[in-house]
């Protein structure tokens, strides 16, 4: 489990939701997810609507969603989710693909795993979004950012120039440098070696941030500060 050296181990396992329309797929996931004791599959879901009825009734901690199920429905279900239960992270499987995961993170997602990937790599992905960080790595962090700063560059740009937005204005500047930090995919344990304070201070910064931003996690905090042109080419480096 990677969570900071400062944070405190769950009292009780962290409830999964695995979404996938492979049968196969699904008990390998809830066997793997099972086999750590700080982690529980509390039920799988074949579609959006079963995924959805299953969430609303179980509240689970994290949702690993199959992105790539027909008709689109791995996205509509991450964007239904952050948008009705913001207090449960999704966790998309993915395959490479950079446009699709950044469909993915807009929608709400608060980090990604490979199919492809080795089992501990999934375990890990989904430990780390249980406990509020984001499964993503730097480099794919990087990536999405400058994707993002592509797609919104005037407002970016104006923004910039202007008066800071009101919601901005509500971090304080210690929040804003975290939230930088945050946005380029680094760990609390990062973070606090670049503010030289401790993990678990950052911790409580990141969750004043997502509150006072009205986010669901971390990742969509990032997002959020990249549409209110907070961050530019300099916060890349």
């Amino acid at each position: 489990m990677t969570n900071g050296e400062d944070e405190q181990p769950p009292s009780r396992s962290s409830q999964i939701v695995v979404v996938d329309d492979q049968p196969i797929f699904r008990s390998a996931l809830r066997q793997l997810l099972n086999g750590r004791s700080e982690l529980a599959v509390v039920g799988e879901a074949v579609d959006e609507r079963e995924a959805l009825d299953l969430c609303r009734r179980v509240r689970p901690e994290v949702v690993v969603v199959a992105l790539r199920m027909p008709e689109m429905q791995g996205l509509a279900i991450t964007r239904m989710l952050s948008r009705e239960l913001p207090d449960t992270a999704v966790l998309v499987m993915t395959v490479e693909d950079p446009d699709c995961l950044c469909e993915a993170i807009k929608a709400g997602a608060a980090g990604h795993v490979l199919k492809s990937a080795s089992s501990q790599e999934i375990i890990d992905a989904v430990c780390r979004v249980a406990v509020g960080e984001a499964a993503l790595n730097q480099a794919v962090a990087l990536g999405l950012l400058r994707r993002l700063l592509d797609e919104t560059p005037e407002q970016s740009e104006s923004t910039s120039f202007a008066s800071p937005s009101p919601l901005l204005q509500v971090l304080t500047q210690r929040e804003v440098s975290v939230l930088r930090l945050v946005a380029t995919g680094r760990s609390n344990q990062q973070i606090a070696r670049s503010l030289l304070i401790s993990a678990s201070t950052v911790k409580k910064h990141v969750h004043r941030i997502i509150s006072k931003l009205g986010v669901s996690d971390r990742t969509q905090a990032a997002i959020k500060a990249i549409e209110l042109g907070l961050l530019g080419e300099r916060d890349e480096q």
